[in-house]
Parts: structure tokens; sequence; C-alpha cells
């Protein structure tokens, strides 16, 4: 399910850094927010709530849940024409959560976590503090963050997701 997971991360990532960039409307980038946040939300509570309850699929779905809310949230916002700053904040709490897990990630480097996985939990906690520094201090980086969205897009998403679902990367 991960690679399924990034594959549709780095496709709303992307659509997201065009949109920040101005190159498409408000409500156009609400389908896939929508789409990707109810996609993962559900990959979410189908790790959360699996029979094993294996603590690491109960993390990962967990941890899925933040980011799916994210994409949720951006595409109702469209629809409520907010602006947006209970979103930034939140992004903060997501940006905060990601750090933390890069940290830990970093001082238990082992088989089982790959440098991949480090630079991603980095990469995605500078994105979401960039979402918290743009959209609740409203500071006028649109243009950095949306060309951030799009390396983090292809980076984290897009092309890992390729590679799983292509048998010819395994992240973990």
């Amino acid at each position: 399910m991960l690679g399924l997971t990034l594959l549709y991360v780095g496709a709303v990532l992307f659509i997201n850094g065009l949109w920040l960039l101005g190159k498409i409307e408000d409500k156009e980038v609400a389908v896939i927010n929508l789409l990707v946040g109810f996609l993962s939300f559900l990959i979410a509570i189908y790790l959360v709530f699996n029979k094993s309850q294996d603590l690491n699929l109960i993390s990962a779905g967990a941890f899925t849940f933040l980011f799916a809310f994210t994409y949720i949230w951006v595409g109702a916002n469209q629809f409520l024409k907010s602006n947006s700053k209970g979103l930034g904040w939140f992004c903060f709490f997501v940006s905060l959560t990601a750090l933390t897990i890069a940290l830990n990630s970093t001082f238990k480097i082992s088989m089982d976590i790959s440098i991949w996985s480090i630079f991603n939990w980095y990469a995605w906690s500078v994105l979401w503090f960039l979402f918290f520094v743009m959209l609740s201090l409203s500071k006028n980086i649109q243009r950095q963050v949306g060309l951030f969205t799009i390396f983090c897009a292809v980076t984290t998403g897009w092309i890992p997701g390729l590679l799983i679902l292509q048998n010819i990367y395994e992240i973990y």
C-alpha cells in the first residue's frame, strides 16, 4: 500500500505546487486534494484497525491520518473559501510530528529504516512548516513553497511510489 499512497501523494503535491505557482485555479485543486485525502484516510483506517494490531502498522496509519486530513482540509477550504489560518496551525502540528519522527529515525538507523525514509520525514517536516508560515503567519512565500512542494512531489512521492509499485525498490 505504500507505493499506492506515495504515488497519489506525489500527484497531489505536484498539483498543489502548480496551484501555489498560480497555474491552477482553486476549485480545480480541490478535486485531487479530496480524492487523495479520502484515499489516504481509507488506507489509514485499514492500517490502524488491522487484525494483527501491529504497532508499526498502527503508527503508519496514525501518521497517514495527519496527511490525509491535511488534504481533505485543503479541498474543503476551496469550497468554503476559508482563509486557511487554522489549516496552517494544523500544518505546524504535522511539521513538529514529522520532525520528531525524522529525528527518531536518524538516531535509530538500522536495517529497518532507509535513508530515503529519513530524508522523507525531514522534507515533509520542512514543507508542512512552510505551509504554516505561509498560511498562519501570512508570509508572502507562495512561490518558494510552490517550488519546494513540487520538489517534494517528485522526491518523496511520485518516483518512490512508481519504483515500489513496479517492484523495483523496497523502502522497508
